[in-house]
């Protein structure tokens, strides 16, 4: 973790002092888009391997923009190297990534330009979008990008070892942290000094933060200047999630038990009975139906202990377009047909028509295009005849209804790290819960406090 801090962090610094040469007009405003395309080869970075959604979509966008063609990329969004990039006046004509961690640095540093001209040239409608993903892409009231997918948490657990220990999901699903004390209890084995079976796997440090909103509090207020990390109700869900890890003989063993189970296969944690319950990607089904459809699964939304209502944390992919870029009005229209209505339902089609192929059950998509997820879902999710998956589907979009989000902020990177640090070192047992948030409180303040800092500089 050190070592990815500094990287990260470093990436960000470096992006500092090479932009900042040129941060003043480098807001794309001399962009034109709209009107014909010329022949061009279109650089991208972030977007590589697609399944059969992305090339479905990517063959609509990449024939939308003829005679320009975009060319694949290889390998995930590097911060560095796009900065790197950027700096020596190279960049590429288009970046892919996850929305919650970059958008609002890059923003800051003047390295993405706002697309509200684009959005306008190629009438990206923003009606159809989830609301809470366009907010994650709008920094100082401009849209800085166009959001792809949508993410939300469910639980998961094992019905027959629900079942057995005499408990419901109701015992599980975070509505109650008394219940769930005792399921977890109940749930987990232990055989000769070693953790069998996790009992309830709270997935921190990455879900901490669906721990905090449950128990009534967040991790930067709303304007996302003000960090909120050492705050009795994140306190108080830190020790509980910790208290998970506890009573399943401690974060090592729960670490060596997932590391142990073989996460994309048949040998799944749910289908060697060594799973009671966690919180997870939605996506996850889909990995499960491929490996092993006939598993005890049973699905819930992620409730709330403060409201007792669904609640689920939104992150996911987003589309953006560096200043600098060559060809943005080709990047902008291969955007806009990569996120259309028609580009869904036809990767929706392929990956249906597939599924069905394989006798399987097509457990949806969830978008940030609302208007997309709902055509799909009329047209391809049907009563399949499995209790077991119609009721986890129609949990998937409970919680895609259900969503909190945290802003963009200037120093997206560091922030995260800051509460992501305070957990890990409560996990590895070097501080205690109260002075670990109090460290990452200070640590988190000064990166907010320095990046609106650079954002008035540059305005």
């Amino acid at each position: 973790m050190r070592n990815r801090k500094t990287t990260l962090i470093g990436a960000v610094a470096m992006g500092i002092l090479l932009l900042g040469a040129c941060a003043q007009g480098t807001d794309g405003g001399d962009a034109e888009f709209g009107g014909d395309l010329e022949a061009a080869e279109l650089t991208l970075m972030g977007f590589s391997d697609p399944d059969e959604i992305g090339q479905t979509r990517w063959d609509i966008a990449d024939a939308a923009i003829y005679p320009a063609h975009v060319r694949p990329s290889e390998g995930g969004f590097d911060i560095q190297a796009f900065l790197a990039a950027n700096s020596a006046g190279n960049p590429p004509d288009l970046i892919y990534f996850n929305r919650g961690d970059f958008i609002g640095t890059l923003a800051s540093l003047g390295a993405i330009m706002p697309l509200d001209a684009c959005i306008a040239a190629e009438g990206i409608n923003l009606d159809d979008f989830n609301q809470a993903a366009l907010a994650q892409v709008t920094f100082n009231e401009q849209i800085f990008g166009v959001p792809e997918f949508n993410q939300v948490q469910l639980t998961m657990a094992n019905g027959d070892l629900l079942a057995a220990a005499g408990l419901t999901l109701n015992d599980v699903n975070g509505s109650d942290w008394e219940r769930m004390t005792v399921a977890n209890e109940a749930l987990h084995v232990v055989e000769g000094g070693r953790l069998a079976v996790i009992g309830i796997d709270s997935r921190i440090p990455e879900h901490f933060p669906l721990w905090v909103v449950s128990n009534g509090g967040q991790l930067v207020s709303d304007d996302g200047r003000t960090a909120m990390i050492d705050t009795p109700e994140v306190l108080e869900a830190l020790e509980f999630a910790l208290s998970l890890m506890d009573g399943n003989n401690g974060f090592a063993d729960v670490m060596s038990l997932r590391d142990a189970a073989d996460f994309w296969g048949e040998g799944n944690q749910f289908a060697t009975n060594a799973m009671g319950a966690f919180t997870m990607e939605q996506w996850y089904m889909n990995v499960l139906m491929g490996a092993t459809p006939d598993i005890p699964l049973a699905v819930s939304p992620f409730m709330s202990r403060q409201t007792g209502q669904p609640i689920a944390f939104s992150t996911g992919s987003s589309w953006a377009i560096p200043v600098g870029a060559e060809n943005p009005a080709a990047a902008c229209r291969f955007i806009a047909n990569m996120v259309e209505v028609d580009s869904w339902m036809a990767a929706a089609q392929v990956r249906a028509d597939r599924i069905a192929g394989e006798g399987g059950v097509f457990t949806g998509l969830l978008t940030a295009n609302t208007t997309a997820d709902r055509a799909i879902r009329d047209a391809f999710i049907v009563p399949s005849g499995s209790a077991v998956w119609d009721s986890a589907i129609a949990a998937m979009y409970t919680a895609a209804d259900h969503h909190f989000f945290m802003p963009p902020l200037p120093a997206d990177q560091e922030f995260r790290q800051a509460w992501v640090d305070s957990v890990n070192r409560v996990l590895q047992g070097t501080m205690t819960a109260r002075d670990s948030l109090a460290q990452g409180q200070a640590e988190a303040q000064r990166a907010l406090d320095e990046g609106w800092a650079r954002m008035e500089d540059r305005d």
